[in-house]
């Protein structure tokens, strides 16, 4: 965070104020924003501090008021809070947010935080006129700004250091700070180049280079007024108009002037309108326009009220009383010298306390008061010797001489001058004013000494002459400075403008793309959604975002095509009840906008508009409807509405075509897609019931064996039973028949027996298979024993084909997962293997075996030594529909299903080996302990095209 940012900067930052972002950057956006407008917006920037202390301080937000973050911006904030009270000269509430924010920087370790109070905390000192403590507090601030290594800050900072050393003694100034800046600052940052433009124009206007001085100004203004250095730039004004009146264009001196109170007069800070009032006053008084100068000076006063204490409050009474000198009311110019004395007494100033007694001692003497005046000028002169202030010695001088030569006394008067002459000698580059030789020559006249007043008389004339060529120099290099001065504003603006336009070029186009890309990330969220529901929530929830929608409703087209109903509606928040149109409706924006096929405008000028209002709805003045169409076919309509009125223009229109076409290929997707699992749902019951009927016929023909044999046993055992009987009837039966019977019969109960037996066994299995097919419910099941159960039942297909099956399984693996699942896959194994495998041969094997491998899971493999996939075909193998015998028997989801059972169910993966030739192999990889799922029939996911599901 700097010290002052660029306006382009602030501008984008404004912008960018409402936009949606995390808590604690939407937070940091808002102190930054505050911070960057103290001055340039200081109503603005403490509504936005405000905002943020509420943010801070709710309890439902993510925000921690004891996070060191959120101390340090709530330090910030006071820091914001100490500037504006401070530039309303409220120092001392100024003082305490200072120290406020100065105690959390501390405990933080917040170097940048504590150098920016002591900044704020220089500026106060300044304004109640305690130097030392501003240059103290200055130079605590510059050593914080190195310790965060922030050389920035330090430039800043330095350059006003240097600038108040200029105001000192600029001599020693160059030779402190002579090297420290460029002469051309403009690489640097504008906050840092104002600095350095006002320190360099201060030192050279006080070293006589008024040109130079006035371009230092004129690039400091700029860039003050580019950062929002309000305060700052109305000084530099102030001291770019005081330059002109020094080299006596007036015209250009008011110009400036107008510049800062243009800039201070809506702040109405004491501290900017103050200094402008107080120069345009001296340069009026200047001009000889005293009454003018007086309704200023009076209005500086009035403004400087808060200041009392200040330097510059203590000047505008010395200019209150030049003023009333020059209009002849010494009376008035007395009290108001007095009053500068004393404040400069009490400050400390003692510049201007030597300005009040010289100005005390002028008026005594217009008032008569010689001896009073004397004592004032001798009081001046010492003070001005103790301080080494040779421009106010020789004042004193000059004024003790007058009161000499008032009394009469030339001797003494001339001696003044004499010590005045040789002060002014003693500084070096100073030109004798005309006015102080013809002082002396007049002395030296009275004294009869008139060579050495004629000599010193040509002098006088000389210097006179020298002050016209120098006026008239001046005079030229104002010229000169304001013509290159306007040529370099001029081009300034030309460029502004230029990369203003450009910057709004810029945004309006990083705006466009913002939109576009805006609206592509909501278009993939939409057009990805399959249920309709979901696609009405999707663009319900982006549309607000992006268009004042208060109401937003989306109608379908009905089956028979003769009307629309309303699927979602939504009022301000709130869901409405359904609603239905008839196409052939003529109040209906709706059924308008199928029926003419066109984007409908409705702006609250239509009349039509208001009798298609239902009562009790929201007062609509603007609205929007576009047909939900796919080529020629309509889905629907939907519309916006608005409250607004003239609520969608250009942009707001091509965003709402744009969501309406992702809504209708949205739901023209959730069509298809319900369709197409309609579809699959059949394809999948039908595959279950062909299943089912394998089941059947392989139950039929294992239990056709036993049963079989029991009744040929039966039969047998029923006809000698008849014998027997017809042996007893006849007295026929012999011991060797009945024993003969016994045998037999002993005989086919045995075999009865043991294939009644066969049939229960097969019938357990067949009903477990058959329970776990039907129900999908988990249990532990013995893997060997699981997969016997069902190969049992496919083993009549498979011996009819005239192939056979291995099983090779330990008896010690046991899962707990979904056997009929199970069964589902292994079964499409094998019925894969049958119809694809071994196309056109006979004594085909099959191979399956399952071993333990890493902990908890088991590997289990299926191989045939068939015919082998195609390598197209192999990595569309279980893509679902993807069959090569459609219509001989493949429906194309048998794989698709085992996919989704192992990968999903089972919580496993699966994979496919095969070369042409060589035949397949299909391994499936799942845990021991299949995952648990929130329902008793876990919906499988759709397939993603790949020879290897991830584990």
């Amino acid at each position: 965070m700097r010290l002052f940012e660029l306006n382009d900067v602030v501008a984008k930052l404004t912008a960018g104020i409402a936009s949606p972002c995390p808590a604690h950057g939407g937070l940091l956006r808002q102190v930054t924003l505050a911070w960057y407008l103290r001055q340039s917006d200081p109503a603005q920037a403490l509504a936005l501090a405000q905002a943020a202390r509420s943010q801070l301080a709710a309890p439902h937000t993510d925000t921690d008021p004891d996070l060191p973050l959120h101390r340090q911006l709530a330090a910030r904030l006071s820091l914001v809070d100490a500037e504006c009270q401070w530039l309303r000269s409220h120092f001392v509430q100024a003082t305490e947010s200072v120290h406020s924010a100065m105690a959390v920087f501390g405990e933080l370790n917040d170097a940048s935080g504590m150098g920016d109070a002591y900044v704020i905390l220089a500026a106060i000192h300044s304004s109640t006129g305690d130097l030392p403590q501003r240059d103290a507090a200055l130079a605590a601030a510059v050593a914080q700004a190195r310790l965060a290594q922030d050389p920035e800050r330090v430039d800043f900072l330095e350059a006003n250091q240097a600038r108040y050393a200029a105001l000192r003694d600029v001599r020693q100034c160059d030779a402190v700070w002579g090297p420290r800046f460029p002469q051309d600052p403009s690489g640097y940052h504008a906050t840092v180049g104002t600095a350095i433009y006002t320190y360099l124009g201060t030192r050279d206007y006080n070293s006589g280079q008024f040109g130079r001085a006035l371009d230092r100004f004129d690039h400091a203004f700029e860039a003050a007024c580019n950062t929002g250095q309000v305060l700052t730039a109305v000084i530099i004004a102030v001291n770019a108009g005081n330059t002109y009146m020094t080299l006596n264009d007036h015209d250009a001196t008011l110009a400036w002037l107008q510049r800062g109170l243009e800039l201070a007069r809506p702040t109405g800070w004491a501290a900017a309108l103050g200094p402008c009032l107080r120069q345009m006053g001296e340069t009026l008084r200047v001009m000889g326009r005293l009454d003018e100068a007086q309704l200023v000076l009076a209005e500086a006063m009035e403004v400087y009220a808060p200041l009392r204490n200040s330097r510059n409050f203590a000047a505008i009474l010395g200019a209150l009383g030049d003023l009333a000198f020059d209009r002849g009311e010494y009376d008035a110019a007395l009290g108001f010298f007095r009053q500068l004395s004393e404040r400069a007494t009490r400050l400390a100033q003692t510049d201007l306390g030597i300005s009040g007694q010289i100005g005390i001692a002028n008026a005594q003497l217009k008032l008569g008061n010689a001896a009073e005046a004397e004592l004032e000028g001798l009081i001046a002169l010492k003070q001005a010797e103790v301080q080494g202030a040779k421009a106010s010695q020789m004042g004193a001088l000059r004024l003790l001489a007058r009161i000499h030569a008032t009394r009469g006394d030339s001797k003494l008067a001339l001696e003044r001058l004499e010590q005045a002459m040789a002060t002014a000698e003693r500084i070096a580059g100073y030109t004798l004013p005309g006015e102080l030789l013809f002082e002396l020559a007049a002395q030296y006249a009275s004294n009869g000494r008139m060579t050495e007043a004629y000599e010193t008389a040509v002098r006088a004339n000389a210097a006179r002459e020298g002050v016209l060529n120098l006026e008239a120099s001046n005079r030229a290099t104002a010229i000169q400075t304001r013509m290159e001065t306007e040529r370099v504003r001029a081009e300034t603006e030309h460029h502004r403008r230029q990369a203003e336009s450009e910057t709004k070029r810029a945004a309006l186009l990083q705006q466009t793309s913002d939109t576009l890309e805006l609206l592509g990330t909501i278009g993939q969220e939409i057009t990805s959604q399959l249920d309709q529901a979901h696609v009405f929530e999707a663009i319900e929830k982006h549309v607000h975002g992006l268009l004042d929608a208060a109401t937003f409703a989306i109608y379908l087209m009905d089956a028979d095509g003769l009307g629309l109903t309303s699927v979602y509606d939504i009022e301000n928040g709130v869901r409405l009840p359904g609603d239905h149109v008839e196409l052939s409706s003529e109040n209906s924006f709706s059924a308008r906008c199928v029926r003419e096929h066109r984007e409908l405008l409705i702006n609250e000028c239509d009349s039509a508009l208001e009798a298609s209002m239902i009562p009790g709805t929201l007062q609509t003045r603007s609205a929007l409807f576009a047909p939900l169409s796919i080529g020629d076919r309509v889905l629907g309509v939907m519309t916006i509405q608005s409250p607004q009125a003239n609520a969608y223009a250009e942009k707001e229109r091509l965003i709402f075509r744009t969501l309406c076409a992702y809504t209708a290929i949205a739901l023209d997707n959730s069509v298809a897609y319900t369709h197409l699992r309609d579809a699959k749902d059949q394809l999948v019951a039908q595959e279950k019931l062909a299943a089912l009927g394998a089941l059947v016929a392989g139950v039929a023909h294992e239990l056709n064996t036993p049963i079989g044999n029991s009744l040929l046993t039966v039969s047998a055992l029923q006809q000698k039973t008849v014998a027997l009987q017809d042996a007893v009837a006849g007295n026929t039966l012999r011991r060797s028949t009945l024993a003969e019977y016994i045998a037999s019969a002993h005989e086919g109960v045995d075999i009865i027996t043991r294939g009644l037996q066969t049939a229960a066994e097969l019938v357990q299995s067949f009903k477990q298979v058959a329970v776990d097919r039907a129900t999908e419910q988990r249990r532990p099941y013995e893997l060997l024993r699981t997969t016997q159960d069902i190969v049992a039942t496919l083993h009549r297909s498979i011996s009819k084909a005239g192939h056979r099956l291995e099983i090779d399984i330990p008896e010690s693996i046991t899962l707990d997962g979904y056997p009929g699942p199970y069964g589902q896959v292994l079964t499409n194994f094998i019925n894969n293997g049958l119809l694809h495998a071994f196309e056109g041969r006979r004594g085909g094997t099959m191979r399956l075996s399952a071993r333990l491998i890493k902990p908890q899971h088991v590997e289990i493999e299926f191989a045939d030594d068939g015919l082998g996939i195609a390598q197209e075909n192999l990595k569309r193998i279980f893509e679902p529909f993807f069959t090569t015998k459609m219509g001989q028997g493949g429906s194309g989801l048998g794989m698709s299903i085992s996919y989704n059972i192992v990968t999903s169910l089972f919580g496993g993966e699966i994979s496919v080996d095969s070369q042409p030739g060589e035949g397949t192999r299909f391994t499936v990889r799942i845990p021991l302990e299949a995952p648990q799922h929130k329902v008793d029939h876990p919906q499988y996911h759709q397939f993603v095209p790949s020879q290897h599901a991830p584990l």
